[in-house]
């Protein structure tokens, strides 16, 4: 019997590992098959889920939303899509994804209190799609940054500075601070102070100006550009002159005037002050 029982031994070991290695083999192939078709559905699932943002934001185009909204709308749809194909392939796996989800929300709700400064720029990023204080294209002023808007996305909006400088600043600042927008409206007054001296004819001035206002195309009649006294300087007469300007001749206009002011005032003998001080010295003894 004892040189019969390590025989038996022998023998049920290698029916054990024989068993073993068959299980593996079986259940290895059902992985790879598994590993295989989680793949095959992650990258069909993503590519459906980009496919999908192309149509909504093609179909969103057409019924002339706003691009900002657009963009904004299909961030997001292309997000969660993206979620949901991860967790069909995380299935495909054999993963449970219902304690899967169970955790993810946990997760979810730790990362949340975390991370209060990023949510809040997610809730900003919505006010702003809602309210729409601006859009893709304007030219504004937020958060002490001025720039045209390129994208509001989901934490943080694009700004073009005019020296073509990229700054991404956070939805929340934004929301938080005053914003102007220099492009809601579809006209803009120009602004500026014209000086000339105590000796000039100030007739001949005021007369000059309103001319020059008159022969420049871009300037609107309605409402009536202004030219009028607006102080008595220390040493200067002070015009104020604001014209009325389509929005996207703003600038070129001020300076057009500006250099045509300086050069008209030298041709016709007009004079531009500039702060003096007379020093007197006296001879003590």
């Amino acid at each position: 019997m004892s040189s019969i029982s390590p025989i038996l031994a022998a023998t049920d070991i290698n029916e054990l590992i024989n068993q073993a290695l068959l299980d593996l083999q079986e259940s290895g192939v059902d992985f790879l098959l598994n590993l295989a078709a989680a793949i095959a559905v992650f990258f069909v699932g993503r590519w459906a889920a980009k496919l999908l943002r192309r149509i909504v934001a093609r179909v969103a185009t057409k019924a002339k939303l706003d691009e900002m909204l657009v963009r904004f709308l299909t961030n997001i749809l292309y997000t969660l899509m993206l979620v949901f194909v991860v967790l069909a392939s995380l299935d495909r796996l054999g993963i449970n994804t219902t304690s899967l989800s169970a955790v993810i929300a946990a997760a979810g709700l730790a990362v949340g209190l975390a991370l209060q400064g990023s949510l809040s720029n997610f809730a900003s990023g919505v006010m702003i799609i809602i309210f729409q204080p601006f859009k893709t294209g304007d030219y504004v002023e937020a958060a002490g940054i001025s720039g045209t808007v390129e994208e509001v996305q989901i934490f943080h909006t694009r700004l073009i500075t005019g020296d073509n400088r990229l700054i991404i600043v956070p939805n929340s600042e934004i929301t938080s601070s005053s914003i102007t927008n220099y492009s809601a409206k579809p006209t803009r007054r120009v602004d500026m102070v014209v000086s000339c001296g105590y000796s000039d004819d100030l007739k001949a001035v005021k007369q000059y100006l309103e001319e020059l206002l008159a022969a420049d195309e871009r300037i609107l009649n309605d409402p009536e550009p202004l030219v009028a006294v607006h102080e008595l300087g220390a040493s200067s007469v002070d015009f104020v002159v604001r014209p009325w300007v389509k929005a996207e001749d703003y600038w070129s206009v001020r300076r057009e005037l500006t250099q045509q002011m300086k050069l008209d005032f030298d041709a016709k003998g007009f004079s531009i002050p500039f702060p003096s001080q007379d020093v007197y010295m006296h001879n003590a003894g």
